[in-house]
């Protein structure tokens, strides 16, 4: 391939810069395309002088050019040899024997120890084709396939030393050594190869279908936890509405009751005040007639006045009438529930770290969180039920949810019964 490259660089244009096309050569000797030398001169026809432009030889009047038949055989043979002698990219095997442009090797020799292009391959066979040299496809790897003490190729493996040798080391260092040729090896080891290779592959399909089953556990979990969210939500928006309701009616309970006491206290205030009223205008008469100096007349007058009308209505004025023993309920009732609440949060606690992704019954904490949740926005609602009635909602709504509600109904039973009667 040295000759194509030195033919290539003595057929290319010195105007083009590439191999000729339909080259033609002028009087001075030296060779240009066609459509090149023609616009050269095409710009010197005002001075009728001609220039060679490599060699700035002179001609007048305008020489003829023709195309130079044999010319153009010997560059399109060119041509066809350098597309057969592609150039090697990077990172392919290069031709041991290419100077200058390097070109993609075809085949290595294991005897000559180098690598060739398809021209300079032709030429090995050519003249090795009695010696038999054993060749193989182009690798890079000829250095690592070389004896560096014998300088020889590795064609024989020592199963005592488990490596690769030479035919020197296989008679010198590893004579007394179990040895086989690297051919012979290879078979033997793909056996152990195809073995491991069917091991890997079942392992493969296990850990697919795992993966595969851990993905749709993935899935699974992911729409049952939004499931959880979207029930979450509208049992929450259902709890809030019920005891915004309840706490209208308790509300609604304690002014109603207020008005009661408040008209029943004030009527009786207007009461007392005429009663005081009378009395005081029958004392102011009394007192007039005790100044009096006439004695008939005191003695007169004071028959006439009859004793003032006792009182029909007995009146106890409860000074500790308050609504302080509703606040006290509500606060026991808060501080009974959030105990509740921390004693079966511990045992949810525990049910949640045993929940896994591919185990457990998520339905079952999912509850278990809403009640827990539920108990405490109730325990922090700051409102004052009556205890039968969040006594019945904790059992309607919550036992189905929570077996251990049901442990806990002596304690709102004993709750009723403790506060009864406080509304």
């Amino acid at each position: 391939m040295a000759e194509a490259t030195v033919s290539e660089e003595q057929f290319s244009c010195p105007v083009f810069l590439d191999l000729l096309k339909d080259p033609v050569a002028i009087a001075c000797g030296h060779s240009y395309c066609m459509s090149c030398i023609t616009d050269c001169w095409d710009q010197e026809n005002q001075k009728r002088v001609y220039n060679c432009p490599q060699c700035r030889q002179t001609f007048s009047p305008r020489p003829t050019i023709s195309k130079n038949t044999m010319l153009a055989e010997v560059v399109e043979k060119l041509k066809t040899e350098l597309k057969a002698a592609v150039p090697a990219p990077p990172g392919d095997v290069e031709c041991d024997i290419c100077t200058g442009r390097k070109h993609k090797a075809v085949k290595s020799c294991l005897v000559c120890l180098e690598s060739y292009c398809q021209t300079h391959f032709e030429l090995h066979q050519k003249f090795r084709s009695g010696k038999r040299h054993k060749v193989t496809d182009a690798t890079g790897r000829l250095q690592q396939m070389i004896c560096c003490q014998h300088n020889k190729l590795l064609e024989v493996f020592c199963r005592t030393d488990q490596q690769c040798v030479c035919m020197m080391c296989a008679m010198e260092e590893h004579k007394t050594h179990e040895t086989v040729s690297t051919a012979a090896e290879r078979t033997e080891k793909e056996k152990h190869l195809k073995e491991t290779q069917g091991k890997l592959q079942q392992r493969i399909q296990q850990r697919q279908k795992d993966l595969e089953q851990l993905r749709q556990a993935v899935e699974s979990h992911k729409r049952s936890a939004q499931t959880a969210v979207e029930d979450s939500e509208r049992i929450f928006t259902e709890l809030i509405r019920s005891i915004e309701r309840s706490r209208s009616e308790v509300t609604q309970r304690i002014r109603d009751q207020e008005k009661t006491a408040v008209s029943r206290a004030e009527g009786q205030m207007e009461r007392l005040e005429q009663e005081i009223e009378d009395l005081r205008k029958r004392n102011s008469v009394l007192e007039q007639l005790s100044l009096t100096d006439d004695h008939i007349h005191f003695l007169q007058r004071l028959q006439s006045f009859s004793a003032p009308p006792e009182s029909t209505e007995n009146i106890s004025v409860r000074f500790l009438f308050s609504f302080d023993g509703v606040r006290e309920s509500v606060c026991q009732l808060r501080q009974k529930l959030e105990d509740f609440c921390k004693e079966e949060m511990k045992n949810l606690s525990g049910k949640i770290l045993q929940i896994q992704l591919l185990s457990g019954s998520y339905d079952v904490a999912k509850k278990n969180i809403i009640l827990c949740i539920w108990c405490n926005e109730m325990c922090l609602c700051g409102l004052r039920f009556k205890k039968h009635i969040i006594f019945h909602i904790l059992y309607i709504i919550v036992s189905p949810l929570c077996p251990a509600f049901l442990k806990r109904v002596d304690f709102y039973k004993a709750h009723r019964s403790e506060k009864q009667g406080v509304l």
